[in-house]
């Protein structure tokens, strides 16, 4: 074994602490870690205004301090950029995450603090390269390299000083030597802006590379993996990669990709690896290979409370920590960070798994539901739907959207869905059918508006050519990173202009 890879097992080995402190200690860590924001904003602008020197408990800090949308945060945020010192935030902040969110939303520029990078992200990262480790002792990762898949970086057009793009950009260009060394390609590759220049870089790179993990979002990955393929004229990617052994991903559900990448890997070394790294802080990670849900990361100066998504929905805003939640119940996330993000709620839904100890599984966005007839479909019940039909009818999705439609003077409704596949289903009718079926199983609600079709109708499912969603996604200026299709929305925004592309 080499002594760069025996020194990188053992170093991950001993940073499984931190990650027994989470299981152990969940109340203490996050009792120290609100006492310590506290503490350390207390002589900022947004600290004294909001008196944080008076507040000794959790209880105090959520009576008093308000809680925070974007749009309530951003006069603060606008002052850091323009570069004011300690707004929100102790010292000056110079670096700035642009929040893809969806692919139909406007950006955030949400801020990024030295500390933050330090402590959260990049700490985050170590949890899960340490939990990786410990579940696979044998593993011959650091042999190789990780291909990362980034953002890019610009100047503020409010302050050239600052900088702002994807969080896995800022990540990476100021990610430390050592580090740097066992990823790929490089910095000048990576932080390409023109996505399609960087699709052919990466592949033309990093085909000649020994690579043993990748990370990044799912369908951007495989972007690049069939580009490798396409040039190599290869049907698996471990012709080019045969020592391939981890792929971490995250921004988007794995479920229906699971057999896209299944199909152009060959052998079984491969293990998936769930990460929660969003442009507000690296939240949780997988720390099983049988599990599929995360470790929600209680000691990374990330402070955590919840509301459940029904109180949410009907504008009832009361927070609970984390000693008070339940498992198999839908919470809105809020967090309080080092950047100086304040009781901010990022737009993502979760749900418990676990208790003992903490573990979640991302469950929708706030934003990107229907409910347009009290019928509350989240995604996760439309992924869990999807996978079922998908599984019977021996189909493959690659990218789907739904919205609700009205017939006649609204006395007649249903959800229309436009999705694209890799392998179509023989019948469409009968997917269709299995889809809204299982629907049922898992939405109470979309069962009650179902029955016996007197409000809401079978789902009426087209499907598009593939490259749809890419050649949308590129006229929304949204191509690469960490951006998403919207997957359900209560309006037709996305429907309409996906039905005009394929017109």
């Amino acid at each position: 074994m080499q002594l760069s890879t025996y020194i990188l097992k053992t170093y991950f080995k001993t940073k499984g602490k931190n990650v027994q402190k989470i299981i152990n200690e969940p109340y203490r860590c996050q009792e120290k870690c609100l006492h310590f924001l506290l503490r350390a904003a207390k002589h900022t602008a947004w600290g004294q205004e909001h008196q944080y020197n008076k507040l000794s408990s959790y209880e105090d800090f959520r009576e008093k301090i308000p809680i925070n949308t974007y749009q309530s945060l951003y006069p603060y945020i606008e002052r850091s950029i323009k570069g004011e010192r300690n707004v929100l935030w102790r010292g000056k902040t110079r670096m700035f995450s642009k929040s893809s969110g969806t692919s139909g939303s406007k950006s955030k520029i949400i801020p990024v603090t030295i500390e933050s990078l330090i402590e959260c992200n990049y700490r985050g990262g170590k949890d899960s390269l340490s939990l990786y480790v410990q579940n696979r002792p044998d593993t011959r990762l650091f042999t190789g390299k990780t291909l990362s898949l980034t953002g890019s970086l610009h100047k503020s057009d409010i302050n050239t000083k600052a900088i702002c793009g994807d969080v896995s950009a800022i990540i990476i260009k100021y990610i430390p030597d050592w580090a740097n060394k066992f990823r790929t390609p490089p910095k000048n590759i990576a932080l390409l802006p023109n996505w399609n220049e960087k699709l052919d870089s990466y592949a033309q790179f990093t085909k000649q590379q020994n690579i043993t993990a990748i990370a990044g979002v799912p369908s951007w990955i495989l972007l690049i993996l069939k580009r490798i393929m396409e040039i190599e004229k290869i049907d698996s990617i471990n012709e080019v990669w045969p020592n391939l052994e981890l792929f971490m991903h995250g921004g988007v559900n794995f479920t229906p990709y699971y057999p896209i990448y299944n199909s152009i890997t060959s052998n079984n070394l491969l293990w998936y690896w769930q990460i929660y790294n969003a442009s507000e802080g690296y939240f949780a990670t997988q720390d099983m290979p049988d599990r599929e849900d995360m470790l929600l990361l209680l000691n990374n100066n990330v402070f955590y409370e919840f509301i459940p998504l029904s109180d949410f929905i009907n504008n009832k805003l009361e927070t609970i920590d984390i000693r008070n939640v339940k498992t198999d119940i839908n919470y809105v996330l809020l967090v309080s960070t080092n950047a100086g993000l304040w009781r901010y709620i990022i737009g993502d839904v979760i749900r418990f798994t676990s208790t003992d100890p903490y573990r979640i599984i991302i469950t929708g966005r706030t934003t990107h539901y229907i409910n347009a007839f009290g019928e509350e479909l989240i995604i996760d019940n439309a992924e869990k739907a999807l996978a079922v039909a998908c599984q019977k009818t021996n189909a493959t999705v690659i990218e789907y959207t739904a919205a609700p439609i009205f017939l006649k003077n609204n006395e007649q409704a249903a959800h229309e869905w436009y999705i694209e596949f890799k392998n179509p289903p023989d019948n469409l009718n009968e997917f269709t059918t299995i889809l809204d079926h299982e629907l049922m199983k898992v939405n109470s609600d979309y069962e009650a508006k179902r029955s016996f079709d007197i409000l809401l109708q079978k789902p009426i499912i087209h499907t598009v050519p593939q490259g749809t969603f890419l050649q949308w996604m590129t006229l929304k200026g949204k191509l690469g990173g960490q951006h998403k299709v919207i997957r359900l929305s209560n309006n037709r925004t996305i429907i309409e202009e996906i039905k005009k592309i394929i017109e």
